[in-house]
């Protein structure tokens, strides 16, 4: 047993990358909580010979949250700086000789979640968080750098050992990148391999990459790494080896030289020794790697159930692997290992340091893989300490982990001898209590109100009590048995029970040997002993004394009872203490004074301990004692401490020394007998909770906190005597808010790579639990303070009492604290509670306005005033006949008018009503007025101060069923001007005025609740709901809100102007819904109408399938279908020739096939698709389309409207042929060839002549027969046509001298060729207004020679059918006109702007009109020979205009109705063949072509061409 303080410290972080380090001569760190512990290892380390050589030396304490990251500087000479990064969001550096911060940076905007040292570089410490960011900070020059490599979250990295720029970082996600910090973070290589959380990252200790010889076989496993002969034929001059730890089960090795992986060592499942592992659950796994430094050809790594592994690198294809520990059992860690951290002893020991989740820091040598020692820790307040009767020495701890302690302080060979027991715990263990004489048996509480007995001789589980307590087990005792146990025999009852006090105030009596068997409450017996009726105190505490005689019972209302066996008569009560008992202890018998073994000391939620002598109490003759005594004076009374007493304990050694444990932080021994403080402990950094006296060594006090430790503390070492007042306390204070602050409703997540459950214990026992409360207990929130903040009494936390701190401590308070518990208002049973000083005052809910509060103050007054009220009331109630003084008196004190008549009364409340109104409280008013009865009239002070509220008008009824309707009246109207008008409306509902709620709801536009009010109240046909529908339709229409204005009609049975504002929007599936809807409802036209609409707006998308689709949904509409079908066929056509630009890829199946002619292929599909057969069906669908208009083309047609119509007409064209009505299909197919000469679309005409008119017209013209039958001059144009399609294409296979024609887009021709036109066949040039669609044309009659062909002679001589002498008539007459109209109105033009010119400058006055005419026609472009300076005059022009239209009227119809190609352009172009083809032409034709040119071409359009040719 060694006479040196110890400390049984936190456990370290869970799940961090690296929060732990050592550095050579014996120097380890881990971060604990919210600080890093510090342990010297090795010869300095100053432990007793024959025990491990290590001990805890301090702490580093600054962070507020979960220290996530820990690393020492290794560079020589600076072994004393380390850095820490913590979820405070901060850096810092510090010297671990003075403990204190060097300096730090909050350069973080997230949570920090990796941290190194660069080994390379002395000052740069490189930080990394979970949103990707990484810092390098230089800390001599106080400089930083900030990157972002990638948006993922770092789980750690590693600066290089070799290359000072270099730093290595894995991600949550398995990506590893290597960065160089001098090229602004660029990444050097991006290892992908691994899909899980990377873990740890170790570069190989020596560089260059010779020290591993990677075998062909290596790399069978992965096919993109390239063999290994490759490999080793490539001799490495630079780079270096890098191992990477991961989730997914596997260590990489990568070379960073070739920036790839050359090695996978996957972790092996290794039966696991003596664990209690729940096979059902999927193992946990936190891979940590160390590459020690002296074997570069062997890597450590943790494995799954926290065995250490040592694999051999040099035979990698072997996977081979030495264990840790493989000869001793129990060695291990039983649970997931966190942290390696390699430490050289100053006597040159290769040790490696390993932390765990199973609580445990071990030290393994490595050069014989054994665990040298153990340094255990606590993962929870440490509740309770109990030293064993028994096995002297063996002190147990009740940790708030779910684990008991049991530490053997008495080993000779370790320090920390200590067992855990986790079995049956599964919550904070809050009591414990050794059997006194059996060996072993540790009685054990729990948070959850659990009662077990453990024997820690065996790995038995504990025996559990089958009655629990309600709330935590506050304290155990063993004591004598009880009725009914004691009742049994010798044999049959057990010498000793166990008693347990819990949180709900009960005390129970367990039979140890039955356990399973009902606990019993002694209440009842204290009842029947004592006849007591009334209710008994709730208990907080029960302590017995040593010779089992007496019991004493601490309650929550801070009296102390005592009780005698065998029937625990009650034979005193101390009245002491004033609140909440929380800890009574009886002092020891082996004292040399006997009579001190009846001192009872005894702590409280008060600061002060007070020590009762009960000697005469106990000695006294029950007999003669009636009534139990009541003690109201302490023997001593000890004061110092400044917040509530947790525990007290005698020194087994000394008579009449004390220690006490309390919230202020700080542990106290006393020399109770003089009342005098004697040492003062202050190392821990929480509130105490329990202390125990070592039974061996006089001088060793063992003390637990809510910090998370256990310290073993020598009295004769400590500096103080006594505990710190005013300003030390608050610097104490000071010193524990530096822990952890659990957030009381928001509770931070625990960083990503905790676990995602959070169970508040952490047992060994199953997984899921063991798992869960790490980051929770160990990071910042630990568990405990979580847990305890959410109890409602102290929600802010709890302040000294003597400093009177702001509410700024942490709101931790303790499980077993006993405490009042308010929930929902009502008082539950009571737990030791916290002081409640100013934090109860600041939490407490908001008082209630009194009602009466004038009469209030006036009872509150001077204790005078009070008594001379008194003597008026008397006088008042007792004097026959008031007599005037006092009724004066009674007038003045108006209050008392609650003690003497009815008047009175009302007087007081007409003054206190008053009062509330000149106050602002009119509701307080109301209700006194209700009091008085006068409902009435405050119902109209109220509407008339539009004070009107609901619960007054809710009291309305009272006044009468007429006052009610006119209050309900007055609300709404109130309501109204508060703009609350949907309340005001239900308000009006309440009194059946259901016309006056809707049109209220309806002129505020509150359309919608109008109609539920209108709907549920009114009769269905009541006009009102239709025209509420059709407003709220109206608006919602303007606005653009077209489905539910659609309803809206709906609703109001207008379903045609449903369907219209649906189709309003235009789109396909707007219109598509309108046409269903319109077919649903029977409004066939309108739904036709919109579906053929629809199909159009899906024929713009080139939707074809759609378009069919939207068609279907009518018969009506089979004729559209037609003609659908033969716009896809023909847009396909034209598609497949490279005609058309846009593509579609939502064609028919139908339309794919390509055989044959196309006429012949669009009559099959109709059959086959559309089921048109007979003659009549052709019949019905021609008549359809027949009544079907629309407007001629201009060179403006947007070209998929143009194909519409064109497939229109044609589809009219082939009906007709089916039908056999020959003349219609001419006229039709004309119309088709017009539209697209209209529309200046050269390449649809000559498609339709190719598609429709293979053979020429002659096959048309055998079917009409007659010839001199009135369709001749429709059958002449379209012959006129065909031929000036293939005209212009024989002269432009000559200009272009091409051996192959091609197809042009005519550049904007109308019926008058326009002056561009005409010069562009001037120039003779082919050139091309649209060259993007002018395309090859594969299927034209090959290579037109200069010789001519036969075909093109042929061609030429028909041209003769386009010399028409009374069409160049016409011609010539419209475009005369069209000359004139041109000429008058750019007169007007020019009127218009002399005009706007004049009434701004006062010009010279000159006839306008004759000016316009003169500019117009002497313009340059308008120039003539004859005509310069010869400007025509408004009656010549009105002339000119009248003959041409007189010539035009002579004209037949026949002529006048149907289109001919122009025939002077038609002259032109024979006359430009024949000077570019000499002898092509005939001399005949080229005499009437010239013949024509002069006796037409007199319009200005032709004048300067025909000069050319004619001359």
């Amino acid at each position: 047993m060694g006479q040196d303080p110890r400390t049984l410290p936190p456990s370290p972080n869970w799940y961090c990358a690296r929060c732990s380090d050592a550095v050579p001569g014996g120097l380890f760190g881990f971060a604990a909580r919210t600080s890093v512990f510090l342990v010297r290892v090795g010869p300095s380390a100053g432990a007793i010979p024959g025990t491990p050589p290590f001990r805890v030396i301090g702490e580093l304490v600054g962070h507020t949250e979960r220290v996530s990251g820990f690393t020492f500087s290794h560079h020589p000479g600076q072994y004393n700086l380390c850095a820490t990064s913590s979820d405070d969001g901060t850096v810092k550096i510090w010297d671990v000789e003075t403990k204190a911060v060097v300096t730090e940076h909050a350069l973080h905007q997230h949570t920090i979640s990796a941290l190194h040292w660069s080994p390379q570089v002395k000052d740069l410490i490189v930080s990394g968080d979970e949103k990707g960011v990484v810092f390098c900070y230089w800390l001599n020059r106080n400089d930083s750098q900030h990157h972002f490599i990638e948006p993922r979250t770092i789980f750690c990295l590693t600066c290089s050992p070799h290359h000072e720029d270099l730093v290595a970082i894995g991600y949550k996600d398995g990506i590893v990148v290597i960065i160089d910090i001098s090229k602004k973070g660029e990444v050097i290589h991006r290892l992908r391999g691994h899909d899980d959380e990377i873990h740890s990252i170790a570069w190989c200790p020596l560089p260059g990459e010779d020290c591993l010889s990677i075998n062909q076989e290596e790399n069978s496993e992965e096919p993109e790494i390239p063999n290994g002969k490759v490999i080793e034929q490539t001799p490495v001059t630079k780079g270096c080896y890098l191992a990477t730890g991961s989730k997914d089960q596997t260590i990489r090795i990568w070379s960073c030289s070739r920036g790839r992986g050359v090695m996978i060592l996957k972790l092996p499942f290794l039966k696991r020794r003596g664990g209690g592992i729940d096979p059902t659950v999927k193992e946990r796994l936190w891979l940590t790697l160390h590459w020690p430094k002296d074997q570069p050809t062997q890597l450590v790594s943790s494995c799954f159930g926290g065995e250490l592994l040592l694999w051999d690198l040099t035979q990698s294809w072997r996977r081979k692997y030495t264990l840790f520990s493989a000869s001793s059992e129990g060695q291990n860690h039983s649970r997931i290992v966190f942290n390696l951290c390699p430490l050289q002893t100053e006597d040159d020991k290769q040790l490696l340091l390993s932390t765990s989740m199973d609580r445990d820091v071990k030290c393994w040598d490595m050069a014989t893989l054994e665990c040298c020692w153990t340094l255990p820790s606590l993962g929870g307040f440490a509740y309770k300490l109990a030293f064993s009767p028994v096995d002297m020495g063996c002190l147990a701890i009740g940790v708030g982990d779910g684990m008991i302690r049991v530490w053997n302080t008495l080993s000779i060979k370790n320090n920390y001898d200590v067992k855990n027991f986790w079995q049956g715990v599964k919550s904070k263990v809050t009591a414990l209590c050794w059997h006194p004489a059996k060996e072993g048996c540790l009685a054990f509480g729990t948070d959850d109100g659990k009662v077990g007995l453990y024997d820690t001789y065996s790995n038995k589980p504990p025996q559990i009590s089958s009655t629990y307590h309600k709330k935590t087990v506050y304290t155990l005792a063993w004591g004598p048995p009880l009725p009914p146990i004691s009742l049994g025999g010798e044999g049959d009852r057990p010498s000793l029970t166990l008693y347990s006090c819990g949180g709900e105030g009960i005390v129970l009596q367990h039979n140890p040997w039955k356990l399973g068997g009902e606990a019993y409450d002694i209440n009842k017996l204290i009842r029947d002993t004592n006849s007591i009726k009334y209710k008994l105190p709730v208990h907080t505490e029960i302590s017995w004394k040593a010779d089992g005689k007496i019991m004493a019972l601490g309650n929550e209302d801070g009296s102390i009872e005592i009780f005698q066996v065998p029937n625990l008569k009650l034979i005193c009560t101390i009245q002491q203490h004033h609140k909440l008992v929380n800890t009574i202890s009886w002092h020891h018998e082996h004292g040399s004074q006997p009579e001190l073994s009846y001192l009872m000391a005894s702590g409280s939620n008060n600061a002060i301990i007070y020590v009762h002598n009960l000697k005469t109490v106990i000695e006294s003759n029950p007999e003669t004692q009636v009534t139990p005594v009541t003690i109201t004076e302490p023997y001593r009374t000890l004061s110092g401490h400044t917040a509530k007493i947790t525990s007290v304990a005698w020194s087994p050694h000394h008579d009449g020394r004390l220690v006490s444990a309390s919230y202020d932080g700080t542990a106290q021994v006393w020399d109770t007998l003089r009342e005098e403080p004697l040492c003062n402990f202050r190392g821990h950094r929480g509130r105490l909770l329990c202390v125990a006296w070592s039974p061996l060594d006089p001088d060793c006090i063992y003390s637990g906190a809510d910090d998370f430790c256990v310290y073993k503390w020598l009295t004769s070492m400590q500096e103080h005597s006594r505990p710190p007042q005013g300003k030390k306390s608050i610097e104490l204070e000071k010193k524990r808010l530096s822990q952890p602050k659990p957030k009381p409703k928001k509770k931070k997540k625990p960083t990503s790579r905790a676990p995602v459950k959070q169970e508040v214990y952490d047992g060994n026992e199953d997984e899921s639990i063991r798992e869960s409360s790490g980051p929770v207990e160990n990071g910042v929130s630990d568990q405990e303070g979580e847990e305890e903040a959410r109890e409602p009494e102290f929600p802010s936390g709890v302040a000294s009492v003597a400093s009177r701190e702001p509410v700024t401590c942490t709101p931790v308070s303790l499980g077993f604290e006993k405490s009042k518990v308010t929930v929902n208002n009502k008082v539950t049973l009571l737990k030791k509670e916290p002081p409640k000083e100013k934090p109860e005052s600041l939490t407490k809910k908001r008082k209630a306005r009194s009602m009466l509060p004038l009469t209030t103050s006036l009872d509150h007054r001077s204790k005078e005033e009070l008594h001379q009220d008194c003597l008026v009331l008397a006088t008042a109630k007792h004097s026959k006949e008031l007599n005037k003084e006092v009724s004066a008196d009674l007038e003045e004190r108006f209050h008392l008018g609650l003690f003497t008549d009815r008047g009175a009364l009302y007087r007081m409340i007409e003054v206190e009503g008053k009062g509330h109104l000149e106050n602002g409280h009119p509701e307080l008013f109301h209700q006194l007025m209700l009091w008085k009865g006068d409902l009435k009239g405050v119902l109209q002070t109220a509407a008339e101060r539009g004070e009107l509220t609901d619960s007054l008008v809710a009291m309305a009824p009272v006044a009468g069923y007429h006052v009610w309707l006119w209050a309900v009246e007055a609300f709404a109207k109130q309501l109204c001007f508060q703009d609350q008008y949907v309340k005001a409306a239900s308000h009006l509902l309440s009194i059946h005025k259901v016309y006056e709620a809707v049109e209220l709801l309806k002129s505020n536009h509150f359309y919608r609740e109008a109609i539920a009010v209108a709907k549920a109240r009114l009769r269905p046909e009541d006009p009102i709901l239709k025209d509420l529908y059709l407003t709220w339709g109206a608006i919602l229409e303007k606005d653009g809100h077209y489905a539910v204005a659609a309803k809206c009609y709906l609703g109001a049975a207008c379903a045609y102007d449903a369907a219209k504002v649906l189709s309003k929007k235009g789109d396909a599936a707007s219109l598509k819904t309108a046409a269903e809807l319109a077919s649903i409802v029977g409004e066939n036209e309108l739904s036709s109408s919109l579906a053929l609409r629809c199909a159009q707006e899906l024929l713009l998308a080139r939707n074809w399938v759609g378009a069919q689709e939207a068609l279907k949904l009518h018969e009506s509409l089979k004729g559209q279908r037609l003609v659908f079908c033969l716009l896809e066929l023909l847009s396909k056509h034209l598609e497949e020739r490279q005609l058309l630009e846009a593509k579609s890829s939502s064609y028919n199946t139908w339309a794919t096939g390509t055989a044959g002619p196309f006429v012949e292929r669009v009559t099959a599909i109709w059959k086959s698709t559309f089921s048109l057969e007979s003659p009549e069906q052709y019949q019905a669908a021609l008549q359809q389309l027949q009544s079907i208009k629309y407007p001629s083309a201009t060179n403006n047609t947007p070209s998929k409207q143009l194909l519409l119509h064109i497939c229109h007409d044609l589809t009219l064209a082939v009906l007709s042929q089916q039908v056999a009505s020959w003349d219609a299909a001419v006229e039709a197919l004309l119309r088709a060839v017009v539209r697209s000469y209209d529309s200046g679309n050269f390449t649809i005409m000559q498609e339709v002549h190719s598609a429709f008119l293979p053979e020429g017209c002659d096959h048309l013209k055998h079917k009409l027969g007659e010839p001199q039958s009135l369709i001749t001059p429709a059958f002449k144009s379209l012959e006129a046509f065909f031929i000036y399609g293939h005209l212009y294409e024989f002269w432009w296979s000559l200009s272009r001298h091409c051996p192959k024609s091609s197809v042009w887009v005519r550049a904007a021709h109308r019926r008058t060729a326009s002056v561009e036109q005409s010069q562009q066949i001037n120039n003779a040039t082919p050139e091309e207004t649209d060259s993007g669609d002018s395309q090859p044309e594969p299927n034209r009659p090959p290579e037109l020679d200069v010789r001519l062909t036969e075909e093109s002679k042929q061609m030429l001589i028909t041209c003769k059918e386009l010399f028409s002498e009374k069409h160049a008539s016409l011609q010539n007459s419209q475009r005369t006109v069209a000359e004139v109209q041109e000429t008058l109105a750019e007169m007007i033009r020019q009127h218009q702007k002399s005009q706007v010119c004049k009434s701004t400058t006062n010009g010279p006055d000159k006839n306008e009109s004759e000016q316009a005419a003169e500019q117009s026609l002497s313009s340059p472009q308008n120039e003539c020979k004859e005509e310069k300076n010869q400007p025509l005059s408004l009656p010549e022009l009105t002339k000119r205009l009248t003959e041409a239209n007189e010539k035009i009227a002579k004209f037949p119809e026949s002529v006048k109705i149907w289109p001919f190609p122009d025939v002077l352009e038609c002259c032109l172009i024979l006359l430009h063949i024949g000077s570019q083809c000499p002898g092509s032409v005939t001399q005949d034709m080229q005499q009437q072509a010239q013949e024509l040119l002069q006796k037409y071409g007199n319009t200005k359009v032709y004048k300067r061409y025909c000069e050319t040719f004619c001359t």
